[in-house]
Formats: structure tokens, sequence, C-alpha cells
């Protein structure tokens, strides 16, 4: 299975728009949105997958982004601050990952095989033991322009691609 990652899109609709165009395009079909989605506008964009989200430090209508996320109808779910997953016999963590050094204790935990956050707007592939960290960039002031990325998790190799949604 294909699995997406994205995070920070910040109400960014023109690289939502290309990230799920690559997400259709790598044959996709569930996405984890590792939170700051910040409007309830956003969810729409992600009608043709299985959605899972987190809610991050912006997102601060998490009522309508419930409303938009129940909207989706089928496996589509809001998580809260924190989603525990399970693909493929992979278990996968997600946060919005304020603090890094929470992020790096769930990693050093050792209880998932993926952790997935976002929030520093930068993206990041590490191992910590078993389990693969991953921020997947962002869309909205990234550190670089090579942050401008998504991430694609292929539970079949356990590996993890990152794709850029510049044009």
């Amino acid at each position: 299975m294909q699995i997406g990652i994205i995070s920070d899109t910040h109400d960014n609709a023109e690289a939502t728009e290309r990230a799920t165009e690559i997400f259709r395009a790598e044959g996709v079909e569930v996405v984890i949105h590792c939170g700051d989605f910040v409007a309830p506008l956003m969810i729409p964009y992600f009608e043709e997958f299985e959605l899972h989200g987190v809610l991050g430090n912006n997102d601060g209508d998490a009522a309508n982004l419930q409303g938009a996320f129940d909207s989706l109808g089928g496996e589509s779910q809001l998580h809260g601050r924190f989603a525990d997953l399970e693909f493929d016999g992979l278990s996968v963590a997600v946060l919005h990952g304020e603090s890094k050094a929470e992020v790096e204790a769930i990693a050093a935990g050792e209880t998932y095989d993926f952790v997935c956050y976002g929030h520093h707007h930068q993206r990041d592939r590490s191992e910590d033991g078993r389990t693969t960290v991953v921020n997947p960039g962002a869309h909205f002031l990234t550190k670089s322009e090579d942050d401008r990325t998504v991430a694609i998790l292929d539970t079949h190799t356990e590996s993890v691609q990152f794709r850029s949604v510049r044009e």
C-alpha cells in the first residue's frame, strides 16, 4: 500500500492540489496529515483518499475541521492531537510535533514502526532503533524550497520517498 504523508498545508490550495496530483500518480490510497490544515476548506482536496489527520497549533477551528472530516465519510478521521494507526501490519504514530523532544521520546520508545510529525517546516527522515521518523516537509514558510515536499510510505518495502510539490 502507498501512503501519502503531508503536513503544514496552511491553506495553501495550490500546493495541496499539487500534492494530491502526486499522491494520485503514485497510487496512494491513504493520506496522513500531520496537522496545520488551518481552515476546514482544505479537507475536500483529499476527498478521493482515506484521510487521517491530527490537529496542529494553527488548527483553531477544530469543530468545523471535524465537520469537514465527517463529510468525507468512509474511514477518514480527525484524531485530535495524536493518532495511533496501523496499515499492513505497520504501526504509525502521528502528531504535529511542536516539541521535538516529544517526537524523539516516542521514537526512542520503539513502540512504532513509523513516527510522523510536522510543525518544523523542514523535511526529515531518520532512524531511531526500529523506528523511522518522518517529517514530510511543509507548504508555507519553509526553511528552503527543498522542504516543499510530501512523503510516500510504501508499506510493502517499508521505504519512504520524498516528492517535491514545486512545479
